[in-house]
This record gives structure tokens, C-alpha cells and sequence, in this order.
């Protein structure tokens, strides 16, 4: 496994003087961490995926709106109730030159469901892909399934001819270490191609003259560096080496503002941050016996000893929202009244661990990405000092997303931070079969810490088939009230979305916060 390397203030300036020859064309981005790496069934990381949603298409994709339009695929037509018909765009090429056609959507959709794959819980009911000719495939699914356009908006297709001459048709999960061809090249249909790649250090893309859309940006390169200190980031994009970075660090909007040249774009956001406990029998890094998480009234007094009024208005200087569900109001499933956050309450918590039988507290291990969210470090620093205050010992751990979320996946944690947008679903089901059903098959592909409630697990699978909206949405509601009465997750906040640009760069902001350089343009 490759080594991570932190953007280091010296490297990252020694970086950006290359970089500073770049054409009147050359968008040149930098953000707070790298991708993991080229293969997006590889990972479930949504600012990797995202990023390399300019290099391989899905068969439909989002537009600006965030509305569901045709990519890859021209139209569909729902055949039986559990077989939906997919007509192809003709005329497409791979990067390498290679023809698009019905072929390459069987292996794609069939790999990114593969057993080793992290996203197979991306595409839950698929079940096989059948080639009707050359530019028509059926998918056959386990049942009706209706978000399946959502879900595939997340799933790249692949030339299966490359794939099969690079050894590369089963897939890698990047998030456990493993590599392979497709790690580090790629060949999309998408509106870019790689160039260049550099783990840590530079990523490079040119534009693809032969991509099948209309082009509604004018670039001809993207130069992307991952830079991990916000004060070098924001300085690049300061003195003119970078035009754009996401994310822009809050206490830093004033003086972006300010400044001849530059501007910051801040809108609500999808994500929600939020916590997860290790529910199995024994703690990671602990110093009692068996796993106090596992009972309920622990998990409530850690939630009663955060105080996220304080870390709005302090750490995210006001422009995060807080959170009592893990979706945010847009998305569908939200219900207000659950969105009521247990109120902050220090001696409730005291109470509560007195009660479980923890009056002293006990000691377990809090990891954290430091690279992945607005403010993630100064966060879990303060939730770190609160929890203590309470008598707990938390030992934090704070390293680049990558480890993070590693550690989590290989259940090396006792409570860690993730966000979860809801992509690319864009629906509360994304949560509920993601990170609410208990681990199982292609459900539960991110719930590390073993939650687990049979009523969740029903009305999961009920959701998952029903056509009905209004029923659908009603049951999501229960099983969220479920959730939250067993304090499965803590949701902390929804983060803003905070990038910032130099005036000559036209670039649109989604909630989604996926930065789509096809619209991008350098004035």
C-alpha cells in the first residue's frame, strides 16, 4: 500500500511554482485531500467517485438541478416490474479509442456488484444484465426497485476489452489496501481523460475532443493538488496559483472576500456529519470489560455531552445546521419533529453512565478524518474535550480520511466521524440500507459498528420494493423514529458547502457538492 504523505506547507508551494505555468485554459484546483485512487467500484468515498465522474459516465447522471438525465443511456422503459429495458447511445468511444456498446454495461454493472466490491450496496437489487443487441441491455432485479436510476447516476462503466486485457474485470477495494491496474490508469467515455497521476502530490486531466456531449466548459486541462493545510490552500488560491479549492475553511470567508480577485461560494448542504459507535462485544482501546456502547443509555449520555450549538457557532462560525436525523431536510424521509436534537445536558449524561454502571467513565479510541470535512479535526477536538467533562476518556485519533475511514471499515474503532450526502441516491434509503439495516449481503455495507434492529431490517426491505411514494416515505419515517430511540447513530450537523474561486472562474455549485468541471469555464 502506497504511503500517505501530508500536503506539507514547503512541498505544497514547491508544487504550486509548477504549476504556475499553466495555459489560459487550465483550471487549477486543489482540495484538502487526494482521491484514493482511479477506480471508482474501488471505494465508497464520495469526493474520490465524485472527482472521477469527470473521467468514466454513468448510464444517467444528474444535471444541474440535481434532476435525473440521460449519459451513457438514451432511454428506458420499464419491462416486467423487476426487468427495466436500457436503449444505449450510439456513436460513443473510450478514451483509448475503444466503441461503447452493450458489452461494456454487462461487465461494468455486473463488477460494480461483485462480492470484493465496496459500492456493491450501491446497486442492491441487481441481480444480472442481460444483452438484448449491441446498444440494449435488460436489467433484471431482485424485485421493483424504485430508486434504480438513482442508483446507477454512481455507477461508471468500463470498457470491458480494457478491463479484460489488464487483468482488471473483478473488482479492488481501495478502502482495505488492495490495488491493481485500475488503481492507477483509467479509461473512461467521460469529458476528461487522465494525463498524469502522482498519489499525493499531482493529478492531471485534458480535455476529451472526442466526448459525445456538447461541451459547456471551456477547458483544456485540470491541474488537481491535494493541499491538507487550509493556510496553504487558501494562500495558493490567494496569490493566484490555484483558481479554485474546496473546501474553503470558514474563519478564512472574510478575507477571501475581501480580497481583489477572489470570491466564496457558500450554499446549505447534503451531508451529514455524524458519529458511530462499536456496538460488538468488546471495545477497541478500552479499559472495562465487554463494550459499554452496547447498552443504550451509554450512547444517549455521550449525545447529551455534545453541545453542537457551541460547535455551530464557534467552529463553523455559524453556517453549519444541526442535525437530529442523519439525513438533511431535502432529502426525502426527513421528518422535523424527528430532526429535534436531545437537548445538551452534562448531568443527564452523568446520570446516565452512573445508571449503566459507569459512574467513572471508561477509556476508548475516537478517530476522525482530518481532510474529509469542513473543520472535521477542531470538531472532534471539542467533541473530544466535552466527552471528558463527563468522565469519559475519549483517546482521539486524527489522520488523513483515507486511514480514517480504513480504520473503520477493518472495525479498529470505537466511535469515528463520517458524513453521508445520501448519494448517489439522494433518498433516506441511502442511510437506512447503507448504515441503519444490519450488516448483511449488499445491506449494511457501512455499519462497522454492528447496529442492528430487526423492525429496521423489515421495513428496510419493505422500502426497498415499494413503488408507492407516499408509503415508501412513511415507512422510512418510522424506521428513522426506531433509530434515533436507539441512538444507533450520532448525527452531529449538516456541513455548509464552502468553496472558493478566483473571478475569472465560472464554475456551478450543487448541493450535492460534486464539482462537475464539465461546466466549468476560465474567463
Amino acid at each position: 500500500m502506497r504511503k500517505f504523505l501530508l500536503a506539507a506547507t514547503a512541498a505544497a508551494v514547491v508544487q504550486l511554482g509548477l504549476m504556475g505555468a499553466a495555459g489560459a485554459n487550465t483550471l487549477r484546483y486543489a482540495a484538502a485531500g487526494d482521491i484514493y485512487g482511479l477506480d471508482p467500484d474501488s471505494m465508497t468515498d464520495s469526493f474520490s467517485n465524485n472527482f472521477l465522474q469527470n473521467i468514466y459516465e454513468p448510464l444517467v447522471r444528474y444535471n444541474k438541478e440535481l434532476k435525473i438525465e440521460p449519459a451513457l443511456a438514451l432511454s428506458w422503459e420499464l419491462v416486467k416490474p423487476d426487468v427495466v429495458r436500457y436503449k444505449l447511445r450510439q456513436g460513443v468511444k473510450f478514451h483509448d479509442g475503444a466503441d461503447f456498446g452493450a458489452d461494456d454495461v454487462v461487465m461494468s454493472l455486473m463488477r460494480a456488484v461483485d462480492e470484493n466490491s465496496p459500492i456493491k450496496g450501491n446497486l442492491p437489487a441487481l441481480k444480472s444484465v442481460e444483452k438484448i443487441d449491441d446498444f440494449t441491455v435488460d436489467l433484471h432485479l431482485s424485485g421493483p426497485t424504485p430508486l434504480l436510476n438513482n442508483y446507477l447516476t454512481n455507477i461508471a462503466i468500463f470498457d470491458s476489452g480494457w478491463l479484460e486485457k489488464n487483468n482488471a474485470v473483478k473488482p479492488i477495494n481501495a478502502e482495505l489496501g488492495q490495488e491493481g491496474y485500475t488503481s492507477t490508469n483509467a479509461n473512461g467515455t467521460g469529458p476528461f481523460k487522465l494525463e498524469s497521476r502522482r498519489p499525493d502530490a499531482q493529478t492531471v486531466l485534458v480535455v476529451n475532443e472526442g466526448w459525445w456531449d456538447k461541451p459547456e466548459h471551456n477547458l483544456t486541462k485540470i491541474i488537481f493538488t491535494p493541499i491538507a493545510s487550509d493556510a496553504t490552500r487558501v494562500a495558493a488560491l490567494l496569490s493566484g496559483e490555484v483558481d479554485i479549492i474546496t473546501p474553503s475553511p470558514l474563519q478564512d470567508a472574510k478575507r477571501i472576500a475581501g480580497n481583489p480577485g477572489t470570491k466564496v461560494l457558500e450554499n446549505p448542504g447534503l451531508r451529514t456529519i455524524m458519529m458511530n459507535f462499536n456496538m460488538r462485544d468488546k471495545l477497541v482501546d478500552g479499559n472495562v470489560e465487554g463494550n459499554p456502547f452496547k447498552d443504550v443509555r451509554v450512547r444517549k449520555a455521550v449525545y447529551q455531552a455534545i453541545n453542537m450549538d457551541l460547535v455551530r457557532d464557534k467552529i463553523m462560525r455559524g453556517k453549519s445546521r444541526n442535525a437530529g436525523l442523519q439525513i438533511a431536510p431535502e432529502v426525502p424521509g426527513f421528518d422535523a419533529k424527528l430532526n429535534e436534537r436531545f437537548p445538551y445536558d452534562p448531568a443527564a449524561s452523568k446520570a446516565l453512565l452512573a445508571e449503566a454502571g459507569y459512574p467513572n467513565g471508561f477509556q476508548f479510541n475516537l478517530n476522525c478524518p482530518n481532510d474529509a470535512y469542513v473543520n472535521d479535526e477542531e470538531v472532534c477536538q471539542a467533541i473530544t474535550a466535552m466527552l471528558a467533562q463527563v468522565g469519559l476518556t475519549p483517546k482521539l485519533v486524527t489522520e488523513a480520511r483515507t486511514l480514517a475511514f480504513k480504520k473503520a471499515q477493518e472495525k479498529q474503532t470505537d466511535m469515528f466521524m463520517i458524513g453521508w450526502a445520501t448519494l448517489p441516491m439522494l433518498d433516506g434509503f441511502s442511510v437506512l440500507s447503507a448504515m441503519l439495516h444490519s450488516p448483511e449481503e449488499k445491506l449494511g455495507t457501512w455499519n462497522p459498528g454492528g447496529y442492528s434492529n430487526a423492525k429496521v431490517d423489515e421495513l428496510v426491505k419493505k422500502i426497498d420494493v415499494e413503488l408507492d411514494e407516499t408509503k415508501r416515505r412513511q415507512m422510512m419515517v418510522e424506521a428513522f423514529a426506531i433509530a434515533k430511540d436507539d441512538v444507533a447513530w450520532l448525527p452531529l450537523h449538516q456541513q455548509p458547502l464552502s468553496w472558493a474561486v478566483r473571478d475569472n472562474v465560472e464554475v456551478v455549485q450543487t448541493a450535492d457538492d460534486l464539482l462537475r468541471l464539465w461546466y466549468v469555464k476560465v474567463k
